[in-house]
């Protein structure tokens, strides 16, 4: 498993998976970011989780060459020492979470391919677009991807709109696996069960009853924060509070424009906030808005759901929708209209009834959306891989 750097999600698979009857597994690392305190520039802070992200599995550090070392540049990761790990580590697969913007994916890939050992890789993308659509980077994409995605033996898709975007790319059928799970959501129930919903809500001085609605995500354009905010504004539900839990260049304008909007009061920045926090904060909200304009998969939605705390999505994020149904586990509206979600807003928020019964749909969904599920689709993917180049599938460990 070869990874550009610690991403506090991965860490309970590749735990999970160590302990899996059928693999022998090997945690490459082309760097500590994450585990680490480092800069993050899209929180504009220095970001370290609160969680422990090394143990439980085996893990390897390889040595970062870089003369600008950081991710986000072609040439911030440069990872010779993969080379040899692959042409020497006699694997039967190799799983790839470095993305083809760095130097040191070509090097696995020249590895891999001269040892002839299976490729895979995960993706969440469901456009060519992503997040600005009519850019440079947009038009490279339409004509690089196709020849990337040849080149993984087997990709794992978490959503039927990336197995869709995968096959529109000319990649036969049985090389895409949809793998739903890949969250650990009985840890997310479990710190929610144990919060303090008034001492957080105290906290934020927000009054016990008053309908509250999170947002929780960085501050960047694309994720759309101003649309919450001025759907607020215009739902009038009264006595709520909108709470914003991230930060980002936007928040100097977000602060403004509450100000301006006449709302201010009833809005709260919390700025950054770390993992072990956030079941507490779900769980003191009543409704949870992901208005994004492109996004992924995103975890946020798998946190606040674990944690009993209904969603509003933007229809732009087709990855989630195997998870927010609109009216059963969750309400989804048309990206990037106001009114549409401060309707939304409005109604929900006045119907508590309607909440709660959202709420116990969101959480008996993020049951099956599970860390073991997850697990179970990637070693048939990677069984899958080793199949189409003719080779036996793994055996169960003595």
């Amino acid at each position: 498993m070869v990874c550009s750097h610690v991403v506090q999600y991965i860490a309970p698979l590749f735990r999970q998976m160590a302990q899996h009857p059928k693999l022998d597994m090997q945690v490459a690392y082309c760097s500590l970011q994450g585990a680490k305190p480092m800069l993050d520039r899209e929180f504009g802070v220095e970001v370290a989780w609160d969680l422990p992200l090394l143990e439980g599995y085996p893990w390897v550090e390889l040595p970062n060459r870089s003369p600008r070392p950081g991710l986000g540049r072609f040439f911030g990761l440069v990872n010779p020492g993969l080379w040899k790990l692959v042409r020497t580590g006699r694997f039967d697969v190799v799983v790839s979470y470095t993305g083809y913007a760095y130097l040191t994916f070509w090097i696995l890939v020249a590895a891999a391919k001269l040892t002839r050992v299976p490729l895979l890789s995960s993706t969440d993308a469901y456009n060519l677009g992503g997040v600005n659509p009519r850019g440079w980077k947009s038009l490279l994409k339409r004509l690089c991807l196709p020849f990337v995605y040849r080149l993984y033996d087997v990709v794992v898709a978490p959503s039927h709109a990336t197995v869709r975007f995968v096959e529109s790319l000319g990649i036969p059928k049985e090389r895409i696996l949809f793998t739903p799970g890949g969250f650990d959501s009985e840890w997310w129930a479990h710190e929610a069960d144990r919060s303090d919903r008034r001492g957080t809500r105290a906290r934020w001085g927000v009054p016990e009853k008053s309908p509250t609605l999170i947002f929780c995500a960085k501050l960047q354009p694309w994720k759309r924060p101003q649309d919450v905010l001025r759907a607020f504004a215009k739902a009038g539900a009264v006595e709520s509070c909108l709470i914003f839990a991230g930060d980002g260049p936007l928040r100097p304008e977000l602060e403004t424009e509450a100000k301006t909007l006449g709302v201010s009061k009833h809005v709260v920045f919390l700025g950054f906030v770390n993992q072990t926090q956030l079941p507490a904060l779900y769980r003191a909200a009543d409704l949870f808005v992901l208005p994004s304009g492109y996004d992924g998969c995103p975890l946020v939605v798998c946190e606040a759901m674990a944690c009993g705390c209904p969603v509003v999505l933007s229809d732009a994020i087709p990855g989630r929708f195997e998870l927010v149904r609109h009216g059963e586990t969750g309400l989804i509206y048309p990206c990037g209209n106001v009114d549409a979600l401060a309707s939304v807003l409005r109604e929900a928020l006045e119907n508590p009834e309607k909440l709660k019964r959202l709420s116990l749909s969101a959480v008996q969904r993020m049951k099956t959306w599970s860390v073991p599920a997850y697990v179970e689709g990637l070693v048939d993917a990677m069984d899958q891989a080793l199949r189409l180049q003719g080779r036996p599938v793994m055996e169960l460990q003595a």
